[in-house]
């Protein structure tokens, strides 16, 4: 096993460097600053699409036609600007972790970000309307410029300050003061350069860069994250990390999270447009509800079911105890306590259900929406921490909540067997030290011990 460790160790280490540069940090910390106002949106929405038969009609009698407009309102404002927010976030993170002006940074990401999506839109008549922001390049659609800009210029920035290229001001001046002057050189270097950008990609591409790269880059990731390969993929690599006492999920959805909600938001903007949801045509399946929600409920590896499993079953003292005071956490989606507490970290008892449950959770799921039980998730999301089936109902009616049934289920009998080797095994230990502590205290060791 030792060995085993250290070859697993060697093979991670490449792979950690990589997820623990500045870089990646500061985009996985930076996007998780649009989560508020997702969740926020999401709750607006599911009111304006709550997954009960005739929701709108009910809703229509009381309030009218156009009851849903005002928290649609309130849906496209947040999530209309999840690129906005995350060049806003990613590059504040990428200062900060720098020590040079996170503001500065922040707005000067920003500012790039606008200088290089087109400034107008054209309606279907083919009349050209100037001076507008497109929302459609502000959403799901420009994740990929906004973490790319926001990167560029936080390094840019960061490169000006540190080697001391930009205007001084006495010391007596206001810091607020002193960073605007600071921020002048680096902002007239990134916007000249940002300019530059977008006349050569409008003048060969015919394009802005945030439209070149959706079409170059953003659509074919987004088109292979949403395949079974993909997201089986996904769930195997949060899984393995998390084995080996590493936080999988952070790490992968941090890296992955804007992608498939990216596809989340696609699916919502067809709903938007008036059409139906299609799979196999108009619609993308693995989406960041299917992972959030569907194969990681009770937290990574789905333990809820092993520790169901082992409140009904388990014989030891020790695998009792910890199923007692990890399951309500996992209700919570919390399983610190288990993945700790028994542990499955470095068990090579639980390696295999540990990975085969969430990936049965994503096939479960996947062909529940292929076969039309569930419909594909748009961009409603629900906090974290909404206990299973809870979650499930809101985000897909009775039938999500039958479908994490299900996974529950699926879940306790996959990991019952393992269950069973390692209750055993507790059961030998625990024999071993109650066997010893009699030893310890029998009537002959005591009358040794007065003898000496």
């Amino acid at each position: 096993m030792n060995k085993f460790n250290e070859f697993f160790n060697k093979m991670l280490d490449p792979f950690l460097k990589f997820v623990n540069t500045k870089t990646m940090m500061a985009i996985k910390d930076g996007f998780l600053l649009t989560m508020p106002i997702t969740l926020v949106g999401s709750l607006f929405l599911l009111i304006a699409n709550f997954p009960i038969p005739k929701w709108d009609s009910w809703m229509s009698n009381i309030f009218g036609t156009d009851w849903s407009a005002p928290l649609n309102q309130v849906a496209g404002s947040t999530f209309d600007i999840l690129a906005v927010v995350a060049v806003l976030g990613i590059s504040y993170t990428y200062a900060k972790n720098e020590k040079v002006d996170p503001i500065s940074t922040a707005l000067l990401s920003l500012v790039s970000f606008l200088i290089l999506t087109d400034s107008f839109a054209v309606t279907e008549s083919g009349e050209t309307i100037a001076g507008v922001i497109p929302k459609s390049w502000t959403g799901g659609n420009g994740i990929i410029t906004a973490i790319i800009v926001a990167v560029i210029v936080a390094k840019v920035f960061a490169f000006f300050i540190k080697r001391d290229i930009r205007i001084k001001m006495p010391d007596t001046v206001p810091p607020g003061v002193a960073n605007a002057f600071s921020a002048m050189i680096p902002g007239a270097v990134v916007m000249f350069g940002s300019m530059v950008v977008y006349t050569l990609t409008s003048k060969f591409a015919g394009v802005s860069l945030t439209e070149l790269i959706f079409k170059l880059l953003q659509t074919p990731i987004q088109n292979v994250s949403d395949t079974l390969p993909g997201g089986l993929f996904i769930t195997f690599l949060m899984s393995i990390l998390f084995w080996a006492g590493i936080h999988g999920p952070n790490i992968v959805m941090g890296i992955m999270g804007p992608i498939l909600t990216a596809n989340a938001l696609d699916n919502q903007a067809v709903i938007d447009s008036g059409q139906q949801l299609i799979v196999g045509e108009n619609t993308k399946i693995m989406t960041v509800q299917l992972i959030d929600v569907f194969a990681k409920f009770g937290g990574q590896g789905i333990t809820i079911g092993l520790l169901f499993a082992a409140l009904m079953f388990a014989k030891s003292k020790r695998l009792k105890e910890i199923s007692k005071i990890s399951i309500v956490p996992s209700l919570f989606n919390i399983n610190e306590p288990v993945i700790y507490g028994l542990p499955i970290v470095f068990n090579p008892i639980m390696l295999i259900p540990f990975i085969l449950v969430p990936i049965t959770a994503v096939l479960i799921t996947y062909g529940a929406i292929i076969i039309g039980f569930i419909q594909p998730f748009t961009a409603v999301q629900v906090p974290w921490t909404t206990p299973p089936l809870i979650s499930g109902f809101l985000l897909s009616g009775w039938q999500g909540l039958v479908v994490q049934l299900v996974i529950i289920f699926a879940s306790a009998g996959i990991y019952y067997p393992f269950l069973i080797k390692q209750d055993k095994q507790f059961l030998l230990e625990e024999a071993e030290i109650e066997a010893t502590e009699e030893t310890a205290d029998s009537p002959l060791d005591f009358a040794n011990e007065s003898n000496v």
